[in-house]
């Protein structure tokens, strides 16, 4: 199997079929007993099995097997595939990272008759690197992959809160690692986040829309799509900011949306930023976490006189910045030290420590949010100090790299 030839025999399948012949192709070359792979949920929490296209059942919740304490949530976490081998006459089965930029996709799963040799891994890591491409060419051609992220049924507001989100939640790039983590309020609150990257910088916003349900989500949709006409239209931030703040006057039925915008550029490591009546963002900096204190200017939508101020953000290699709405602060969770936590999770991917922030929160609200908890992780290298962690394919050919257990994943 190459990789050019996985990718080709995809294609040449229906989108929704497109993981079904890459499966029966590396079966087949691998004498495998069984290939699968399974998609994260919305949530990050859990993951689900796609079977084969014609065993697929849209109408009903997919089944859902929850990560916490698995093995897939090692291999998620850790980025490296592992080899589970029970010794003469078991089959040996290997989870790998279907990951793409830092977003964590899915996993593939198979089970082997003999253990893989580094040839063998070289070939799944290989076919587990180009599933993501599959799977980010072909979900918006069916809703066969938006099914399996569903657990459980969304509401309208929900459905529609997911639809302002990036497509990819996480994303790396060598002066940077990004990620965002939303966990709706059992009223979905209004809140979204966004990020784009171009030649020169890369953009991210946090928003949080008054009200719930409905009427919020299609506040933050008008928000979030002024935002993005501006910003693609090459506006810089204070535009960016008065055309969102327009839009919000003029068609928001006197709704107001807060937010941060911030801006780095990727030549210098220039920092601006925006504070529209939202909470202040926090910096990890040398295992210290404090409160970045900035100007405050009115929120989006706002109908008494006001101006947008860029301000200049302090960001240097090594730093950790966390953006968060005001649901990561809720009364229910005073018993949880924010700061701690983000201390706790420094060493961390910024897509898992996002996830652990918003689990510690949603535990001490006893599952269920008053309102939307958001938060934007962002690990700040430089432009001199730049690295890479996403590209799980070349660890896959190193023998030492696939950790071996003996250990089974719940699910089976």
């Amino acid at each position: 199997m190459t990789l050019a030839g996985t990718l080709a025999a995809a294609e040449a399948a229906a989108p929704v079929e497109s993981l079904d012949v890459v499966a029966r192709m590396l079966k087949e070359h691998l004498g495998a007993a069984s290939v699968s792979f399974l998609i994260t949920d919305f949530t990050g929490s859990s993951v689900v099995r796609m079977g084969a296209a014609g065993s697929v059942e849209t109408d009903e919740p997919a089944r859902r097997i929850t990560l916490r304490g698995t093995l897939y949530d090692d291999v998620i976490r850790t980025q490296r595939p592992s080899v589970e081998d029970e010794g003469e006459g078991a089959l040996v089965r290997i989870v790998a990272p279907v990951t793409n930029r830092g977003d964590a996709i899915g996993l593939l799963e198979l089970f082997l008759p003999v253990a893989p040799d580094a040839e063998v891994m070289r070939e799944v890591g290989e076919t587990a690197h180009a599933l993501a491409y599959i799977v980010i060419a072909n979900r918006s051609f069916t809703d066969v992959y938006q099914w399996g992220r569903r657990t459980v049924p969304l509401s309208l507001a929900a459905e529609i809160q997911h639809r302002l989100l990036p497509a990819s939640l996480a994303c790396e790039a060598a002066q940077f690692a990004v990620a965002g983590a939303l966990e709706p309020a059992d009223h979905v609150g209004g809140d979204t986040f966004d990020y784009a990257v171009d030649r020169d910088t890369v953009q991210l916003s946090v928003t949080d829309a008054m009200g719930h349900d409905v009427d919020a989500a299609l506040l933050a949709t008008l928000l979030v799509g002024a935002l993005r006409r501006a910003r693609r239209a090459g506006a810089d931030l204070v535009e960016q900011g008065r055309q969102a703040d327009q839009a919000v006057r003029e068609h928001g039925r006197h709704g107001f949306v807060t937010g941060q915008l911030l801006r780095i550029s990727l030549i210098d490591g220039t920092t601006e930023f925006i504070n529209a009546g939202h909470p202040w963002p926090l910096l990890m900096r040398d295992g210290q976490v404090r409160e970045i204190t900035p100007k405050i200017d009115a929120p989006f939508g706002f109908h008494a006189p006001h101006r947008y101020r860029v301000q200049s953000l302090d960001l240097r290699p090594g730093d950790r910045l966390v953006m968060l709405t005001d649901g990561m602060l809720e009364r229910n969770a005073h018993s949880l030290d924010l700061s701690d936590r983000i201390v706790r999770t420094r060493a961390l991917h910024p897509r898992e420590a996002a996830r652990t922030l918003i689990t510690a929160v949603l535990d001490a609200n006893h599952g269920h949010l008053q309102d939307d908890a958001t938060v934007m992780c962002l690990d700040w290298h430089g432009v001199g100090h730049s690295r890479r962690d996403a590209d799980t394919g070349a660890d896959l050919t190193d023998a030492s790299a696939p950790s071996r257990t003996k250990r089974a994943a719940p699910g089976q």
